[in-house]
């Protein structure tokens, strides 16, 4: 049996199941992770979802930005812009209820086999036990459904840009979903700058990419993540794994078999 992690699907369901013939993944035996996005700017977002409720026994998966923003329009929280034909065609599936219903259950991070997946990262500040009861704060509230509404609501914005344990309320659960599905880069503090989207170059000031300050406390945890395809998968950093590497821009889908972390990559510009 393996188990393969793979990056920001995005909706591009036939590299995915190309890529998954390349590796010869067998459903009946081995174990597919995923981190996050899995949906929105592809060609088959809905095919997508139900390919990966179908085989959802096998699917080891975590929530991204993306699949919050999905959630946030079915509670109706926000309004499809005209450029999100690929969601309003889930949001009117006869089986949105369904798929709808699995994607809300995911969690915000899994620890299983020595790992961490997470969708963006995990800020310097917190180690994966702090990450992990942060991240359940969220889950809880997406399991209730009054809670999830009020969640929804109050998720979109950049404040508070730091971390502080004193947060309450939609407050606290919007600061722990930044950090888990947004960043790309922060402070040695945690303070966020959920601006800048481009590669480690971009950084300014105090800011550096989450997973580079030599102090972080996770700096002995693997740690696998999606969310930044500008990285195109070099994080350059000990167990460090960025899987996200572009394949809805035309780049890379790639996976990583977790058994022997041998890395696998399909062209998506084919």
């Amino acid at each position: 049996m393996a188990t393969y992690a793979i990056g920001d699907i995005q909706g591009c369901l036939e590299p995915l199941q190309r890529l998954l013939k390349k590796i010869q993944f067998r459903f009946d035996r081995d174990q597919l992770w995923l981190a996050g996005d899995l949906v929105h700017r592809g060609d088959d977002s809905l095919g997508t979802l139900r390919f990966l409720y179908k085989h959802r026994h096998q699917v080891t998966a975590v929530l991204g930005n993306h699949d919050l923003h999905l959630l946030a329009l079915a509670h109706g929280a926000k309004h499809l812009s005209e450029k999100e034909n690929d969601l309003a065609r889930i949001l009117t599936a006869r089986d949105a209820d369904q798929l709808l219903s699995w994607l809300q259950g995911l969690p915000l991070l899994v620890h299983k086999g020595g790992y961490t997946m997470v969708h963006a990262g995990i800020p310097p500040i917190w180690n994966v036990t702090k990450a992990q009861e942060l991240a359940r704060e969220v889950e809880h509230a997406l399991a209730d459904e009054a809670m999830a509404k009020a969640y929804f609501f109050g998720m979109y914005g950049n404040e508070p840009h730091c971390w502080n344990d004193h947060l309450i309320g939609i407050e606290r659960l919007r600061s722990i979903t930044n950090y888990f599905t947004r960043m790309r880069f922060c402070k040695a503090d945690g303070t966020l700058d959920l601006v800048t989207k481009r590669g480690p170059q971009a950084a300014h000031a105090d800011y550096k990419p989450w997973f580079s300050f030599a102090n972080r406390k996770t700096k002995n945890d693997k740690i696998i993540f999606g969310h930044w395809a500008a990285l195109e998968g070099r994080a350059d950093t000990k167990n460090i794994y960025a899987l996200d590497t572009g394949c809805v821009w035309g780049g890379y889908l790639t996976a990583l078999r977790l058994n022997d972390e041998e890395f696998f990559c399909l062209d998506c510009s084919l």
